[in-house]
C-alpha cells in the first residue's frame, strides 16, 4: 500500500476516533489523549521540526547557487512576491463575498457580554524588513527564525555561485548534506499515518463537537471558500500560466496536503512538501528550495480567508455594517499584513486583530472563534503549503519553456 493511502486511512480513522473521544467522558478522553494520542503527535512534529531548519538552509543555499545569475534569482523573488499578494488579494474578496452570501453571524444567538480577547500588536512593517538581515546568523538558526534563515541561505548561495571553482569543496558538501537530509525525511514520513491519526483524533476530540454547534455557518462559509480558491483560483494558475492539468496537479501533491492537514503548520509540512513538489510535480529544485520556504513564511491565503470570514461574521453578530471603503480597508491591510508580521508567533489572530481595529470593530470578537480556529488552521494549512507548490511549478515551468524556445532557436 502507498504512504499516500495509509496517511488517507490514518486521517479518516482520526476524525473517527476524535468524533467518538468527544462525546466521551473526560476519565476516557484526558488519559488517551496525555499519555497515547497527545505523545505520539508530538513526537512525530518534533521529528519533523528537528530537520525543518538544516532543510531549509541547505536547500536555499543550493538553490540559489543552483540558479547561478543573482539576477534570476531577483526576478524569481519578484514573481514569487508578486503571486503571493495577488493570490492573498483573491482569497480576500472570495471570503468577504461567501461571508456577505452566507451571513454566518446572523445564524445563531451569540453572547458577547463576556467575550474578552487580549491581542498582541504585531511589529512596524519597516522593523519586520529590516529584521530580516540577522545580526547573528547562528542565532537565527537556533531560533528557528525562518526570514533570517532565508536571508543568510541566500548571501551564502549566491556568494557559492559567484566564486564557483574556488568553493566546490563547500558546495559539494552542501550536497551531500541535502542528500542526507531527504534520507531523514523519507524514514520520517513512514511514521506520517500513525502521526497525522493522533493529531487529528486529540484535535477533533479537544475541540468537541459542542463548541462547533453555533458556529456552523461560519465553519462552512470558511470551508466553502477555501475550496472556491483552491478549485479557482490555484486551478485557473496552474492551467492558465502552467500549461497543465489542475487534477494531475493536486493528485501529486496531495500526500503534502495530507500531511499539512494533520499538522496545522507550513513549516512542519516543508520539507515534504518540498520532496513532494520536486519529485511528483517535477518543479527545479533550485526554484523549489527558494519558492517554497519563502511561501511557508509569507503566503497566508488560507489565513486571508479566515480573516475576511471572521470580520464579516464579527461584523454581523455586533450588528455593525460594514461600507465599501471598509471592505478596501480589509482587503488592503491583510494582504500587507500577510507580509508585514510574517514569522510572528499567531500570526493569523494577530492579523485579524489589525484588521479589526482597522474597521472599528471589537477585537474581543475573535474570541467567538477560538474554539473552532483549530479544526480549521488544519484546512487552512493545507491551502498554503498548496498555493507555494502552485507558485512554484508555474515559475518552474515557464523557466523551461523559456530555455526550450531558446535551444530551438
Amino acid at each position: 500500500m502507498s504512504l499516500t493511502k495509509k496517511i488517507i486511512i490514518g486521517l479518516v480513522l482520526g476524525v473517527i476516533t476524535g468524533i467518538g473521544l468527544s462525546f466521551a467522558p473526560s476519565s476516557l478522553y484526558s488519559p488517551l489523549d496525555t499519555y497515547l494520542l497527545g505523545p505520539v503527535g508530538q513526537i512525530f512534529l518534533n521529528l519533523i521540526m528537528m530537520i525543518v531548519v538544516p532543510i531549509v538552509f541547505v536547500s536555499i543555499v543550493l538553490g540559489t547557487a543552483g540558479l547561478g545569475d543573482p539576477a534570476k534569482l531577483g526576478k524569481i523573488g519578484v514573481q514569487t512576491l508578486l503571486f503571493y499578494m495577488v493570490t492573498t488579494a483573491i482569497a480576500l474578496v472570495i471570503g468577504l463575498g461567501v461571508a456577505y452570501v452566507l451571513e454566518p453571524g446572523k445564524a445563531g444567538s451569540f453572547d458577547t457580554s463576556n467575550v474578552e480577547y487580549e491581542s498582541q500588536e504585531a511589529p512596524p512593517i519597516m522593523d519586520t524588513l529590516i529584521n530580516i538581515i540577522p545580526e547573528n546568523p547562528i542565532e537565527a538558526l537556533s531560533s528557528g527564525n525562518m526570514l533570517q534563515i532565508i536571508a543568510f541561505a541566500i548571501f551564502i548561495g549566491v556568494g557559492l555561485a559567484i566564486l564557483g571553482e574556488k568553493t566546490v569543496g563547500i558546495y559539494r558538501l552542501f550536497e551531500q548534506a541535502n542528500d542526507l537530509l531527504i534520507f531523514l525525511v523519507n524514514a520520517i514520513m513512514k511514521l506520517a499515518p500513525y502521526g497525522a491519526f493522533a493529531l487529528i483524533a486529540s484535535a477533533i476530540g479537544d475541540a468537541g463537537l459542542d463548541a462547533i454547534g453555533p458556529m456552523v455557518m461560519y465553519m462552512v462559509a470558511v470551508i466553502l471558500t477555501l475550496v472556491l480558491h483552491g478549485a479557482i483560483t490555484y486551478s485557473l494558475a496552474i492551467w492558465g500560466i502552467g500549461k497543465a492539468s489542475p487534477i494531475k496537479f493536486f493528485k501529486g501533491f496531495f500526500p503534502a496536503m495530507s500531511l499539512g492537514f494533520s499538522t496545522s503548520s507550513s513549516s512542519a509540512t516543508l520539507p515534504v512538501s518540498m520532496k513532494v513538489a520536486q519529485e511528483n510535480l517535477g518543479v527545479r529544485k533550485s526554484i523549489s528550495s527558494f519558492v517554497q520556504p519563502l511561501g511557508a513564511t509569507i503566503n497566508m491565503d488560507g489565513t486571508a480567508i479566515m480573516q475576511a470570514v471572521a470580520t464579516v461574521f464579527i461584523a454581523q453578530v455586533y450588528a455593525t455594517s460594514l461600507g465599501v471603503s471598509d471592505i478596501v480597508m480589509i482587503i488592503l491591510t491583510a494582504t500587507l499584513a500577510s507580509i508585514g508580521t510574517a514569522g510572528v508567533p499567531g500570526v493569523g489572530l494577530i492579523m485579524l486583530a489589525m484588521v479589526l481595529n482597522q474597521v472599528n470593530l471589537p477585537v474581543e470578537g475573535i474570541a467567538l472563534i477560538i474554539g473552532v480556529d483549530r479544526l480549521l488552521d488544519m484546512l487552512r494549512t493545507s491551502l498554503n503549503i498548496t498555493g507555494d507548490a502552485v507558485c512554484a511549478y508555474i515559475i518552474s515551468e515557464s523557466d523551461r519553456r523559456k530555455e526550450e524556445k531558446a535551444k530551438a532557436t
